[in-house]
């Protein structure tokens, strides 16, 4: 669909239900939960090497000097190293998380769809996604930098607008990343409170798994995931279903 199809389709679209998204986003995790836990563990191999690289310079000024970290201030190396490199290791991490998590919505809606199709978490990643993705990366990135000079407050506002980007991101291939930033704030400003609500509760839901000695969050955590695809697929929907 193009810009103006999904415009007019979020215009069009009813109220989301809370009830019903949650529910039925319960009864789909417990066919993607495996698939879930495969995806946490993709995106932990995504961030080792950017933690690496953060830790390593810091090692070796321990090395280099014993007294290193006796030091209450870092020197001014280390300075200038965080504040390069930090922008482009969120931008990378968002970029990687960002095809990861398109990657679980297509194997959400191909389950709730009972197509049996295989498992593919790195479709995202092909030329023609994974420049929007560092694209979708750079606004969110500015985004949140927004957000947080409003004291904080903006990016409580933002978190609903900028959940629904990788849902629009993994299903409207046609759309630009400014056209995807537009729909989601289409969306997400009308149905915000509901939105809100059921990124809260599903993030709490995802973080019951702390309960079995933390590692079970490992299987959880992508339920806070699982609301994103109803409620794209209850108000845009899919071709199919025009």
């Amino acid at each position: 669909m193009n810009f103006h199809q999904v415009s007019e389709k979020i215009d069009t679209s009813d109220s989301l239900d809370f009830g019903r998204v949650f529910s039925a986003s319960i009864e789909l995790f417990k066919k993607v939960w495996v698939q879930g836990f495969i995806v946490v563990l993709l995106t932990f191999v995504v961030l080792i090497p950017f933690y690496l690289i953060a830790y390593i310079p810091m090692m070796a000024a321990g090395m280099m000097d014993p007294y290193y970290f006796e030091s209450e201030e870092l020197s001014a190396s280390m300075i200038l190293f965080f504040v390069v490199f930090y922008p482009i290791m969120v931008i990378g991490v968002t970029t990687f998380s960002t095809c990861l998590s398109a990657a679980f919505l297509r194997i959400c809606k191909m389950a709730d769809m009972d197509q049996t199709v295989k498992d593919d978490y790195f479709f995202y990643f092909k030329k023609p996604y994974l420049g929007k993705a560092f694209v979708l990366a750079l606004i969110v990135t500015g985004l949140s930098i927004v957000g947080m000079l409003a004291c904080g407050l903006g990016l409580i506002y933002l978190a609903v607008p900028m959940s629904l980007f990788v849902a629009f991101f993994a299903f409207d291939r046609e759309l630009t990343p400014m056209e995807i930033t537009k729909a989601s704030f289409a969306l997400g400003n009308k149905n915000w409170l509901i939105i809100f609500g059921l990124l809260i509760v599903a993030g709490l839901v995802a973080q019951l798994g702390v309960i079995l000695c933390f590692i079970g969050v490992l299987f959880t955590a992508m339920f806070g995931r699982v609301p994103i695809y109803f409620i794209y697929k209850n108000t845009v929907g899919f071709p199919s279903e025009a």
